[in-house]
């Protein structure tokens, strides 16, 4: 992945997060906001699209450290280990979010436990088209990035304990992780060459050996 393509897939995950955060806000205000006029409008708008665009950034830091994650799981672990260990800390993070947290009286409940199937469900519908668009080898590692990670970056948001809040930072997040996850494999189409081959490094790459992003999926 050279810099502009990296340019690129910042600058459109910035917008998909503005859009997905207008569309969250639309909804969730539906008969409660009331303009003062037009130039308070826009400013609604423009504050709507600027929030979703500070979520975009979070998600896209964490989406540089699930690559730098699995790039060093598979440099340390064999291929197999490091999928058993993903689908470990995917199950673990599940059950944080859905049953832990209650049993420790941090959660809320029926609240959690639909948070959870709403992040499950989108991670098993976003894996099932970048498998399509890839290889069955890119099932784990995009549960793995749309469930454990996405729950870790929700963390903060649900120690607030208020539905619109959770839900105003986990819609734009989630559209986020799903665009850079199906787009990983356009921007650096090495990455599913090389997981196919079962190997970080097993595909040269313009006469050397492919880079962190090659590792991925």
């Amino acid at each position: 992945m050279n810099l502009r393509k990296w340019f690129y897939l910042f600058w459109r995950t910035l917008c998909v997060g503005g859009i997905a955060s207008l569309i969250t806000g639309f909804i969730l205000t539906t008969g409660d906001y009331v303009s003062s006029g037009t130039a308070d409008y826009l400013l609604y708008l423009v504050i709507l699209f600027g929030s979703g665009m500070m979520i975009s950034l979070y998600s896209q830091l964490g989406f540089f450290a699930y690559l730098i994650l699995n790039y060093m799981g598979r440099g340390t672990f064999s291929q197999k280990t490091w999928t058993y260990i993903q689908l470990a800390l995917t199950a673990l993070a599940l059950l944080e979010l859905m049953f832990f947290r209650i049993f420790m009286n941090e959660g809320n409940g029926a609240s959690d436990l639909i948070l959870g199937i709403i992040i499950l469900l989108t991670a098993v519908v976003t894996a099932y088209f970048k498998v399509r668009a890839t290889n069955n080898h890119a099932l784990i590692p995009t549960l793995f990035f749309m469930i454990a990670l996405t729950i870790v970056e929700t963390i903060g948001v649900l120690s607030i304990g208020d539905h619109s809040a959770t839900a105003f930072t986990v819609i734009p997040l989630l559209a986020c992780n799903t665009y850079q996850i199906l787009m990983l494999h356009r921007i650096a189409p090495a990455s599913s060459d090389a997981s196919s081959n079962h190997t970080a490094d097993s595909k040269p790459v313009g006469g050397k050996t492919s880079s962190m992003n090659t590792s991925v999926n």
